[in-house]
């Protein structure tokens, strides 16, 4: 229970000591706006946020649906067949060497402003920490267990269904945790470079027009929604790992 509240009693106490600095310097709310201030805005343009938020929202969701089933491919042919890891390891650890920034105008000039290239643009940086958390997942089954399933006389197909991928599953939702975090991450940069609507599009706008509280305001949506995904997931997890303990996961 303790665990529980720490996190609202160390938000509250920072919200606090930021409110009091906000009015004892008397700092211009167009360079850092009072925590009230942003509250306020946000229950005042709540169906702007959410219009934005929801289109963001749609991007981050589809673009994980999209990694993932890319990665439970990729991952899986990569432990089968150690000759397409040999082949395909490098090029993912070097895509990962890639500035998002540097991709987002080439998806918008190849797909558009529209949502598919904000779609890529989070599917992109959710494939790398999925892949490699599924597959490091496979490889530390033990050869123990491997034997047994072999005397059993189980089949390749019985053993991945039946040991490896049960075992390999809280590799993967662990991996997908911190993928859907940073999620947002790529459909906000892809909705700088080009969009007309999102959280992305409205901080662009909002920071045009000095509007800071609009801009912390958006901020806020954005970091309830990553909250609300990553708490999501480990939902998931608890229905689908339920063989261990996840009650004391984050």
């Amino acid at each position: 229970m303790k665990r529980n509240v720490l996190p609202f009693v160390f938000l509250a106490g920072f919200l606090l000591s930021w409110e009091f600095f906000c009015r004892s310097s008397e700092i211009q709310p167009f360079i850092l706006p009072a925590p009230s201030r942003i509250l306020l805005l946000i229950a005042e343009e709540a169906p702007l946020l959410l219009m934005h938020g929801a289109s963001t929202a749609i991007e981050i969701i589809f673009g994980t649906v999209l990694s993932v089933i890319a990665a439970v491919i990729l991952a899986t042919a990569m432990f089968l067949f150690p000759a397409a890891e040999k082949a395909l390891a490098p090029i993912l650890v070097a895509s990962q060497a890639i500035p998002v920034f540097a991709l987002a105008p080439l998806l918008i000039a190849w797909l558009g402003y529209g949502m598919g290239s904000k779609i890529l643009m989070a599917a992109v940086i959710i494939f790398f920490p999925v892949t490699v958390s599924l597959l490091q997942g496979f490889k530390s089954c033990g050869t123990d267990l491997e034997r047994l399933f072999s005397a059993m006389g189980a089949n390749t197909w019985k053993t991945f269904r039946f040991l490896y991928w049960p075992w390999a599953m809280p590799y993967f939702f662990a991996g997908l945790r911190v993928a859907v975090s940073v999620a947002a991450i790529g459909a906000v940069i892809g909705e700088w470079v080009g969009s007309m609507r999102g959280l992305g599009f409205l901080m662009m706008q909002a920071n045009a027009r000095l509007r800071t509280d609009l801009v912390f305001a958006s901020i806020a949506v954005l970091s309830a929604l990553s909250i609300f995904l990553w708490k999501t997931v480990s939902f998931f997890e608890k229905k689908c790992v339920h063989w261990i303990d996840t009650t004391n996961s984050l």
